[in-house]
């Protein structure tokens, strides 16, 4: 596993697999799978917003990019169990201005994961947060750094927050400590457009 991929994540380059994941139902097949282990089409169905046949037939495409595979067999071997090849999946757009196929398409999976996530936030304040204990609540919540670095210093930075992360996400279940319990760490990294006046300001919103 490469330095830059710590997180054992599926590396996406074929525009077409960009394009077959740029979808709300399979992006979230992907999140359930990821999150809960594999499952049948039927069991995820509710989950993501589609009856079991379309599930099914988004899961198989899916398969054909190499994002799901078959798993083990459940208690009822009629049904077809899926399960997600990696702990996640990255991607990036071609660095050749040739390439517009390729920047096309990871712009698409961008804009959906963006409209996917946006409100994430907003939920877990609202029905979330109130019911933590303060243990949890303390060191949750949003922070929002503003910094000024040059292309090279926010690739390093990325690279040392996922050093950091990697221990924690690639643990066995038997290695985690008792009351553990799972954690979404959303990292947005937001470059300004070149024309941006630098403030130079920090905020960290309670």
């Amino acid at each position: 596993m490469s330095s830059s991929n710590r997180m054992g994540d599926i590396e996406i380059t074929d525009p077409q697999a960009m394009r077959a994941l740029a979808h709300p139902v399979r992006l979230a097949i992907l999140d359930r799978l990821n999150r809960n282990g594999p499952a049948t089409a039927t069991e995820l169905a509710p989950e993501v917003g589609a009856t079991p046949s379309v599930t099914s037939w988004h899961l198989r495409h899916l398969a054909t990019f190499g994002l799901v595979r078959d798993s083990e067999p459940g208690p009822d071997r009629r049904q077809r169990r899926w399960e997600a090849v990696a702990r996640g999946f990255r991607f990036a757009a071609s660095q050749d201005p040739a390439d517009e196929e390729g920047r096309s398409a990871a712009r698409e999976l961008s804009r959906q994961m963006f409209l996917r996530y946006a409100d994430v936030p907003a939920r877990w304040a609202a029905e979330v947060e109130p019911g933590l204990d303060p243990e949890w609540s303390a060191p949750a919540g949003l922070a929002y750094t503003r910094v000024t670095v040059s292309a090279d210093e926010l690739a390093s930075i990325q690279d040392e927050m996922e050093r950091v992360l990697a221990p924690y996400a690639n643990r066995d279940a038997a290695d985690r400590p008792k009351g553990s319990r799972g954690v979404r760490l959303m990292r947005y990294v937001l470059p300004e457009g070149a024309g941006e006046q630098d403030e130079g300001r920090t905020g960290q919103p309670s």
